[in-house]
C-alpha cells in the first residue's frame, strides 16, 4: 500500500513548479496550490500583509505536501473512502475540488446506488462506495478515472480555451488526459486514434 504521504509527494511532482497561465480559472499556481487556496488559508508567507504572487512563488513542495495531506486528504474525508480509490480521488481533489466527489457520486449512481450529488463525502457516500468496491474494487477505480477523463474531455467541449490542458499543440493527450489515465488500467487508455477522435470536433 503507497502511504497518503507518498501520494501527495506524487501529486506535487505532476503538478510541477509556479505557472500563472492567463487562460487557467486558478491563477497562479505553484506545485498546484493556487493564489485562491493561499489567500482562503491565510498563507502570507512573505509578512507583507497580503497573499500576492510572491507568496505562490516563494510556497515550497513540502508546503504544498503538507496543504494537500491537510486540506484536501484529511478534511474533506477521503481517508473514509475503500484504499484502492483513494489515491485517483485525492489527486482529483487537488485539481478539482468538490468536483472531485460529486464525480464519484455521479459515478455511484449511474450505477444504481443511492447517493446525493452534493460534493461532501458523508455517511451516505461512504456507504455507496463501500458497497461498489465491495464487489469489484479494481472496476470501481477504472471507473472512476475514466469518469474524470470524461469531464476533462466535456470541459474541453464546452470552454475552448481550457483545450490546452486536454490536447496537446500536436494533437496528442494533454497533461489533464495523461493524469486521469494515470490511474486506471492501460487497457483502459485511449489510443491517440481514439483521442484524435474525441477531440476532432475541436478548432
Amino acid at each position: 500500500m503507497v502511504s497518503v504521504t507518498q501520494i501527495a509527494k506524487d501529486i506535487v511532482a505532476r503538478e510541477g513548479g509556479f505557472v500563472n497561465d492567463p487562460d487557467d480559472p486558478g491563477g497562479a499556481t505553484n506545485h498546484g496550490v493556487t493564489i485562491g487556496t493561499m489567500r482562503r488559508l491565510g498563507l502570507d508567507l512573505t509578512n507583507d500583509g497580503k497573499v500576492t504572487v510572491r507568496d505562490v512563488k516563494a510556497l515550497t513542495a513540502q508546503d504544498a505536501e503538507q496543504i494537500f495531506l491537510q486540506h484536501y486528504f484529511a478534511a474533506p474525508g477521503i481517508e473514509k473512502l475503500p484504499e484502492p480509490l483513494q489515491a485517483s480521488v485525492f489527486d482529483m481533489y487537488v485539481n478539482a475540488g468538490a468536483r472531485a466527489v460529486r464525480i464519484l457520486q455521479n459515478l455511484l449512481r449511474s450505477m444504481g446506488l443511492e447517493v446525493d450529488v452534493d460534493g461532501v463525502i458523508g455517511p451516505q457516500t461512504i456507504l455507496a462506495t463501500q458497497q461498489a468496491a465491495g464487489v469489484a474494487p479494481d472496476h470501481l477505480v477504472d471507473a472512476y478515472g475514466i469518469a474524470r477523463r470524461n469531464y476533462y474531455y466535456r470541459l474541453g467541449d464546452k470552454r475552448p480555451k481550457l483545450r490546452k490542458f486536454a490536447r496537446r499543440r500536436n494533437g496528442g493527450k494533454g497533461g489533464w488526459i495523461v493524469r486521469a489515465e494515470a490511474f486506471m488500467s492501460p487497457r483502459f487508455h485511449f489510443t491517440l486514434a481514439e483521442h484524435h477522435e474525441r477531440v476532432a470536433a475541436w478548432h
